[in-house]
């Protein structure tokens, strides 16, 4: 029995154990509606599914996310939980979702979008509500309940016409400030903002703000301009201009009173200002007076008309161009005729010299007249001027000189020539024209007292070229013309060729002629011939001639290399040929020395061995000699019997015996039977001996005595053979 319990009691744990198994099925959240109102709730339901292995109670944790990010948790032992979002604003759309924690396990619902439309209406403030005309607005909107990023939108609201508009991106705060100007005629300003915004989820825009006013305060009034003048103003006439205006308070105002662009008055602090002047049709036009305080300016203007009194004065001259001590003669008048006071003024200086106070003036005119004339007339005070004439006085031009800018009278051949053509004396403008030969090149006119500059490219080759230039201006006496320039064009050198006599290669000791040929240049032209690698040429030569000639004598070994020419004349270019190869080889004299020579060695080896053959083959002969061979007495026996008559020749050197028809002395001779006797037999023969190896061939005569025997029953033959020679013999 207690066996029983004990097992009953073990079994316990794996039972309770088996009994709290839970799976998580599904994880849901839940919304009234996805699309939610600004200002309104958003209501979060997150509903959990759970099997169990029996019934028990269990907590549930629960997770609300909002773009997974932790919002909100809670724990309950129910099977759902709540989360309220109140007010729900722009910045609380997003995906939400919830996750489940439950002994251990967790299980997440799927992502739930929510769009909260619209944005909350934003506050407008104004730093200041009342300003001055001149100062600015500075303005702040706000969306405290919302998030950035934010873009407000600023309007300044006008009657009748378009709002002033502003904008003003905020990326960290939820507002924003901007200024508006306060400007003339302002006096009650309106002010309102919106707020917008831009996300992942889409872009909203609020409703507009509040609206601000701002009262402005006028610092002074529009100013008036009066003119204290008679209505009908002439010359002559004061003239009272006046501007007035009121202030407000105290301010450091400026006044000023301007004609045009020019001012003609000013004050500062004070609410009236005056511009008096004497009345000249100079004053016709429009005046206006300018009241400015900081960035605030009003302004007034009005129209001037002045009679004239006189029309201005002419001055008429007898000739504006004129040759010096050539008679000059001024006139002045007036159109009308009126009387008036004349006089006749020079400039410069700008001031001008009083010549006479008449309507006419009349000198001998000379170059320093040349200048501006003025005629002044006065009437009642008003003094009025004519337009200015310009009279030039000419002096004649000078004879002209040329000269070359580089003060050379040579050039090169497609260079370009800079002459000058200058006159000493003379009143500009002078007209400079260079002449080559007879035909104009060009023509300059020069404005003060200077030079002419011309450029004349060489493209031709004239060896000889005629410059020369004229002068002139405006003085009626005839051109002057310079003396005539020769300038010599020099050809540069071109086409060089370089050659030699013999061409290539030159005995040793031998000489060699080196032509050097200028295919174009002027002359005279300097030659230089160089060997490759020298600084220092071999020959020089300047000729008048386009070519050149030099003898090189007695060459060696040490001549033998590259050589090249160079050309130079006036034109200071310098060309160069082409490398011209040469070669010295042995003589005639020498090569035949050189043949004896080898001819000799070799006769002199072909000796030595002739020698030694011939001794060598002496040695064989005497072992011949004495040895009673057998063999070569038959062999001698068997040439003996051949029946005929054999002249030998003995080659020393040959190692063997030819039969000839060479003519052959014989002391004695046995023919037929005589053969068969025991007797001895003495043949002499001549031999002939040559050395094939020298020139000339010596011959020798060589007496050869043979005693032959015959042995009885033709059982053998003995010989015995004795050779005597002359001297040279072995």
């Amino acid at each position: 029995m207690y066996f029983a319990v004990l097992v009953i009691l073990l079994h316990c744990p794996s039972l309770k154990a088996q009994d709290s198994v839970i799976t998580i099925n599904k994880v849901e959240l839940t919304v009234p509606s996805q699309k939610v109102k600004n200002g309104m709730s958003i209501e979060l339901t997150c509903i959990v599914d759970i099997s169990k292995s029996a019934s028990f109670w269990m907590q549930h944790a629960f997770l609300f996310y909002k773009d997974d990010s932790l919002l909100y948790n809670t724990t309950s032992e129910q099977d759902r939980a709540h989360y309220k979002i109140f007010p729900a604003r722009f910045a609380d759309s997003g995906s939400y979702k919830c996750s489940v924690k439950a002994n251990g396990k967790i299980k997440s619902s799927d992502d739930l979008d929510v769009q909260v439309e619209g944005l909350s209406q934003p506050k407008l403030t104004a730093l200041k509500t009342e300003l001055k005309e001149g100062e600015v607005v500075t303005l702040r909107c706000e969306e405290p309940e919302e998030k950035p990023p934010f873009i407000f939108v600023f309007k300044k609201l006008l009657p009748s016409q378009l709002p002033q508009v502003k904008k003003k991106q905020e990326l960290k705060e939820n507002f924003a400030s901007v200024e508006f100007p306060v400007e003339e005629g302002d006096r009650i300003l309106r002010f309102q903002c919106i707020a917008q915004v831009n996300s992942a989820v889409g872009s909203e825009t609020s409703e507009p703000s509040n609206v601000t006013l701002v009262t402005v305060v006028e610092p002074f009034s529009h100013p008036k301009l009066t003119s204290k003048s008679p209505r009908n103003v002439t010359e002559g006439d004061k003239i009272d201009i006046v501007c007035t205006t009121i202030l407000a308070r105290e301010y450091e105002i400026e006044i000023l009173i301007q004609k045009d662009r020019r001012i003609l008055n000013s004050a500062r602090g004070q609410n009236s200002l005056t511009y008096s002047a004497i009345a000249t049709v100079e004053n016709n036009g429009n005046y206006t007076c300018k009241v400015e305080l900081g960035r605030v300016s009003k302004t007034t203007s009005m129209h001037i008309v002045v009679e004239e009194l006189f029309a201005k004065p002419i001055l008429t001259p007898s000739l504006t161009d004129l040759d010096e001590n050539q008679r000059l003669s001024l006139w002045c008048h007036i159109n009308g005729s009126p009387k008036a006071n004349f006089s006749i003024i020079k400039r410069p200086p700008e001031n001008g010299v009083l010549l006479k106070t008449s309507s006419n003036f009349t000198i001998q005119a000379q170059v320093n007249d040349t200048g501006s004339y003025v005629c002044r007339a006065e009437i009642k005070g008003i003094i009025k001027e004519s337009n200015p004439v310009q009279i030039t006085v000419y002096a004649p031009v000078s004879e002209p000189v040329l000269s070359v800018a580089n003060s050379s009278t040579e050039m090169v051949l497609g260079e370009t020539l800079l002459l000058r053509c200058q006159s000493m004396s003379g009143t500009p403008p002078i007209n400079y024209t260079l002449f080559r030969g007879n035909r104009l090149i060009h023509t300059i006119t020069v404005f003060n007292n200077t030079y002419a500059e011309f450029r004349d490219r060489q493209t031709k080759l004239n060896n000889l070229r005629e410059y020369r230039c004229e002068a002139s201006n405006r003085h009626s006496h005839a051109k002057r013309s310079s003396y005539k320039m020769n300038i010599t064009v020099i050809a540069p050198i071109r086409n060089i060729s370089f050659g030699s006599l013999p061409h290539g290669e030159v005995e040793d000791g031998g000489d060699i002629n080196f032509l050097c040929i200028v295919g174009e240049g002027s002359l005279p032209i300097d030659f230089r011939i160089f060997k490759q690698n020298d600084q220092k040429p071999l020959f020089y030569e300047s000729k008048m001639e386009t070519r050149v000639v030099w003898q090189k004598k007695s060459l060696s070994k040490q001549d033998a290399g590259k050589y090249f020419c160079e050309a130079s004349n006036r034109a200071r270019v310098t060309v160069r040929s082409n490398l011209l190869t040469v070669k010295v080889i042995l003589a005639s004299w020498q090569k035949g020395f050189i043949a004896l020579f080898v001819l000799a060695v070799i006769a002199i080896a072909a000796s030595g061995f002739w020698w030694y053959w011939r001794k060598k083959e002496k040695g064989n002969n005497e072992y011949l000699l004495f040895s009673g061979s057998t063999a070569a007495t038959n062999s001698t026996s068997e040439k003996l019997e051949s029946g005929q008559n054999h002249y030998t020749e003995l080659y020393p050197g040959s190692g063997y015996i030819e039969d000839s028809e060479s003519p052959v002395k014989s002391t004695g001779a046995n023919k037929g039977s005589d053969h068969e006797s025991a007797e001895v037999e003495y043949t002499e023969v001549e031999v002939s001996t040559s050395d094939p190896y020298k020139a000339p061939v010596k011959k020798g005569t060589d007496t050869v005595y043979s005693e032959i025997r015959k042995a009885n029953n033709d059982s053998g033959e003995n010989r015995h053979s004795r050779i005597e020679g002359s001297p040279d013999a072995t």
